[in-house]
């Protein structure tokens, strides 16, 4: 069966869904976006999903031409139309067509995109041995020119620093910030485990505040666990104890070393262990 692509109101056999070529979303990156993970046919966390949607929409001046009640009916009705149970829905709104210039002003008719699709996971022994990952050259995005809480259809910053990655043997990629802190990695949040406190990079170090890093700190909170978002450097990820990515997709996946460094033991660590273990009960059950 032909996967079903929501666009403004219209579902296309996904060979046929199709935008302007001179839709800004393609011609600049100008839109923004949202990944949602499905788990029993519902959208996960999907009002905390759609706000940070209206909230980088609200950023970059693009007006988005529904209501979020409607945007909610949109995303569960592409689920159905497609028979997506545990799955991933891409949630897209472009500037729309306009001229060859970059005036916003020349463009009309927003696009309302909604993709369902089967869920593409890290390989198994990912989850069960850690992953390696790398520090790379390429910088967050300033939060003074794009501020990185824009989840905002130019992608290239992190699409830079994974190309870096994966030339250096890795999946996943650290990224500083223009201060040279830790900021997080090209598609997940990073946390680090130091005694029984749980650090992560606050939101002003130049990150995207992920829904699933939400998440993860109420478990650990629920848990008995001190959270705490503060600046962290390079120094902070060697000296500790676990390390562990959230996202979307990745959900918590384990990290053992870094820059070619062992991290605590060289193994995915017990702290990390029981959160993915919480995160499988909260989704899964």
């Amino acid at each position: 069966m032909s996967l079903k692509v929501y666009i403004n109101g219209t579902y296309f056999d996904k060979q046929d869904a199709k935008i302007s070529v001179y839709d800004h979303g393609l011609l600049y990156g100008d839109g923004v976006f949202e990944g949602i993970r499905s788990y029993g046919g519902k959208a996960f966390r999907l009002n905390e999903h759609l706000k940070r949607l209206w909230e980088s929409a609200n950023a970059i001046c693009l007006t988005i031409p529904i209501s979020m009640t409607e945007m909610t009916a949109a995303v569960n009705a592409t689920l159905h139309e497609n028979g997506i149970e545990d799955g991933y829905v891409r949630l897209m709104v472009t500037r729309g067509a306009g001229s060859l210039g970059i005036d916003p002003n020349r463009t009309s008719d927003p696009q309302v995109i909604v993709i369902a699709d089967r869920i593409t996971l890290y390989p198994a022994e990912y989850y069960e041995n850690g992953l390696e990952i790398v520090t790379v050259s390429t910088v967050r995005n300033h939060p003074a020119a794009l501020n990185p809480r824009i989840k905002s259809l130019n992608y290239l910053n992190n699409i830079l620093a994974k190309i870096e990655g994966l030339q250096a043997g890795c999946v996943e990629a650290l990224m500083l910030n223009h201060k040279g802190e830790v900021a997080e990695c090209t598609g997940d949040n990073l946390f680090l485990v130091k005694g029984k406190e749980i650090l992560t990079p606050s939101l002003d170090s130049g990150i995207l505040g992920g829904i699933t890093r939400d998440v993860v700190i109420e478990l650990a909170r629920a848990a008995g666990y001190t959270v705490r978002e503060l600046a962290l450097t390079r120094h902070d990820v060697f000296i500790a104890d676990e390390c562990f990515l959230t996202g979307t997709a990745a959900e918590v996946i384990p990290v053992v070393k870094v820059d070619n460094r062992p991290i605590g033991n060289g193994h995915p660590g017990e702290i990390t262990k029981e959160l993915i273990s919480s995160f499988h009960e909260l989704t899964r059950n």
